[in-house]
């Protein structure tokens, strides 16, 4: 048998690629209209660039907010969206889509799912954000079997010895959360000062005093092993001496990088990276595969979230009659209809 026949494949109407506001948006608009939504994002929790790079930079051109803050905008979508219970598929980036013969879209991740859906929606900002290698020679040849860049199994480091790199929310998050299933979890940071949370910061201490977890300041300059398995990792100290850490797995956390991805194989007709689309629909040169948000283009674009949403409305209307041509859509305003606040449980 074929090995994609033997794959279990998740059917969906809709997958939404991409949990920034926008599509968290996406996921209101389409569940007005009774479509459920699959979340891929390449990071491990919602907001997309808005909670990831400005969490606490507020903002002010929302609509009815003189002022909110991108983690306190990503919290609202999330509770404004709960009514509709959407699927997330967090730490995962799509890899592929394929064209089935039935006119679904097959999509992979490289978690190792497969969605066989009728509607694609892009909404993934300006690309995937992508983490940042380390500087380290070599650092390739391990990446997939001893470096790791995101924690998708928190099992898959039990008894390990785990190294891990950086200074920020991530890596002091790691350290806390894998000393409970590791054998034995060092921190690296160039200085002993980080960026986390002081809550995050202050339990990595603890840890560290109550001799859980060991702290090491430096840079990681070479990785010792062979054929992608890791034995140890080299570090300089401030003071030019070296000392070697043993080590199963590496984690760096240095930060994350935006690039288009798998998405600039898509066929898509791109232009300068980003998604052609047209303004009825916010479809792009592919039916039934929608761009919405910064990702796409279209004369007259404005790169601002609230464009997002307008085009988050008009893509869901057009979604519900590819999914189902025989359905009528009648619009209907959240203010006056009574089915639609039943959906929202405010009725």
């Amino acid at each position: 048998m074929h090995q994609d026949a033997m794959t279990e494949h998740i059917s969906a109407d809709v997958v939404i690629v991409g949990a920034g506001p926008v599509g968290l948006f996406a996921v209101f608009e389409l569940g007005l209209l009774d479509i459920r939504a699959h979340v891929v994002d390449i990071l491990d929790r919602p907001g997309g660039q808005c909670a990831e790079l400005y969490p606490e930079k507020p903002i002010y051109d929302i609509p009815a907010l003189p002022v909110v803050t991108g983690q306190q905008l990503t919290d609202n979508l999330m509770e404004q969206i709960r009514p509709f219970q959407p699927t997330f598929h967090f730490s995962e980036m799509i890899t592929s889509l394929d064209h089935l013969p039935d006119g679904r879209f097959r999509l992979k991740t490289d978690g190792g799912e497969t969605f066989e859906t009728k509607v694609v929606v892009i909404a993934a900002g300006g690309g995937s954000f992508q983490p940042k290698r380390p500087p380290i020679p070599g650092v390739e040849a391990f990446d997939g079997k001893s470096v790791h860049y995101a924690v998708r199994k928190m099992e898959a480091f039990r008894a390990q010895r785990v190294t891990i790199l950086g200074g920020g929310d991530s890596a002091l998050d790691w350290t806390i959360n894998l000393a409970q299933v590791a054998a034995r979890v060092t921190l690296i940071h160039r200085r002993d000062a980080f960026r986390a949370a002081p809550a995050s910061v202050n339990k990595m201490r603890a840890l560290v005093e109550a001799d859980v977890v060991d702290l090491a300041i430096g840079q990681v300059t070479e990785l010792i092993g062979e054929n992608g398995v890791l034995e140890a990792v080299k570090v300089k100290r401030d003071d030019g001496s070296t000392h070697e850490i043993a080590t199963d797995a590496l984690l760096p956390f240095f930060g994350l990088t935006m690039k288009l991805g798998p998405i600039a194989d898509w066929g898509l007709a791109l232009h300068e990276n980003l998604v052609p689309v047209d303004t009825e629909k916010f479809e792009t040169t592919t039916p039934g595969i929608f761009a919405i948000g910064d990702i796409n283009t279209y004369p007259g674009k404005l790169k601002l979230i609230l464009s997002g949403f307008h085009e988050a409305a008009l893509m869901a209307q057009a979604a519900a009659r590819r999914i189902d041509p025989e359905r009528r859509v009648v619009f209907q305003y959240t203010t006056s209809s009574t089915s639609l606040q039943k959906k929202l449980g405010v009725a």
